[in-house]
């Protein structure tokens, strides 16, 4: 029996060493994110992780990156601290792809990422209640998955615009900061993205949960892709605008007055028998794309029109409450 317990306690202990290995190994490739928040009593940090050598992040789509500047600080594991500006967002999957000057960087290859199921063994990376802000290590915590489920079974109980699979954990990843984090299996392989906080509205309890890779890849492609991105400054330059082109009031729209340094492009009222009216747009609608264009801000979103002929129809996602909504409008011929 007294060799029994000596190998337990030794293999215990390999197994504490390679999981010490692993974390190492990962360590490299998680990020602190840094942006705004703070003035409004939440929180301005969350976290993420590189899936380029060129600097490319993967995090959470949240506040935290709506900045007046248009960019945010990422803090990689050495310290080292960079601007990134925001490559493409997709509100559907609640996650974003941010782009920093830094190379040669260590990734996670999301093609390669590992596919989890009940009662594996995981790790999650994140950088909870903002206790990393240089070069000090992520948190890490040890856990496994509890059951891999669809929250879209479970709308009306948690306020999400993601409605795909999840892998719920047994691990306390739902705290502040943690959102945008790594899931990794115990090789250290990358499985899902950590979620936002999120509460059941029906028994007040916390979901923790993390969105598998194999959600998120074609979402990711496409806006390094160039796909549901921001228009950047080369790309307006370049552009060639219409002569007549689009603008809300041919459209029916009224926004929210541009009262803040980055206003969001919220729905202020609808014309009657307007383009807007009769594609369903609402008051207090907040507009997240033009034509697969992220358009951050009433600014963006008033710019972003110019590119478009007033003959050519408008596509637009707007959220409504936890709902996103596709919807088409076409201004009226001039009289």
């Amino acid at each position: 029996m007294a060799l029994l317990v000596l190998g337990g306690a030794v293999r215990a202990a390999q197994a504490q060493g390679s999981y010490a290995d692993v974390i190492a190994s990962v360590q490299p490739k998680i990020v602190k994110v840094f942006g705004a928040g703070g003035v409004r009593g939440l929180e301005a940090y969350q976290s993420g992780f590189v899936i380029s050598a060129e600097g490319h992040v993967l995090t959470t789509w949240s506040y935290v990156l709506d900045t007046a500047e248009d960019t945010v600080t990422v803090v990689l594991d050495d310290g080292r601290r960079f601007d990134a500006a925001l490559v493409g967002a997709d509100p559907r999957l609640e996650i974003a792809v941010l782009k920093c000057d830094a190379k040669d960087l260590p990734f996670f290859n999301l093609d390669q990422a590992a596919t989890l199921t009940a009662g594996d063994r995981v790790l999650a990376f994140s950088n909870l209640f903002n206790v990393a802000a240089g070069n000090e290590a992520a948190s890490v915590l040890h856990g496994q998955v509890a059951a891999k489920t669809s929250l879209a079974a479970r709308r009306g109980a948690y306020e999400t615009t993601y409605n795909g699979a999840v892998y719920v954990l047994d691990a306390m990843t739902n705290n502040p900061g943690a959102a945008g984090g790594a899931l990794t299996d115990r090789k250290g392989r990358i499985a899902g993205l950590l979620g936002k906080e999120l509460k059941n509205s029906l028994n007040d309890t916390w979901l923790n949960y993390a969105i598998p890779v194999s959600e998120l890849t074609v979402a990711v492609d496409d806006i390094l892709a160039g796909k549901s991105r921001p228009r950047s400054a080369g790309d307006a330059a370049n552009a060639k605008k219409p002569k007549e082109p689009v603008t809300v009031s041919l459209l029916g729209v009224y926004l929210v007055p541009d009262v803040l340094a980055k206003t969001p492009p919220y729905v202020d009222r609808i014309e009657p028998n307007s383009a807007a009216a009769k594609a369903g747009l609402k008051a207090d609608d907040l507009i997240l794309f033009v034509n697969d264009r992220t358009v951050s801000s009433r600014k963006v979103l008033l710019e972003e029109l110019t590119f478009i002929d007033r003959l050519d129809e408008v596509r637009l996602v707007v959220q409504r409450g936890q709902e996103l909504i596709e919807m088409k409008l076409l201004a009226p011929d001039q009289p």
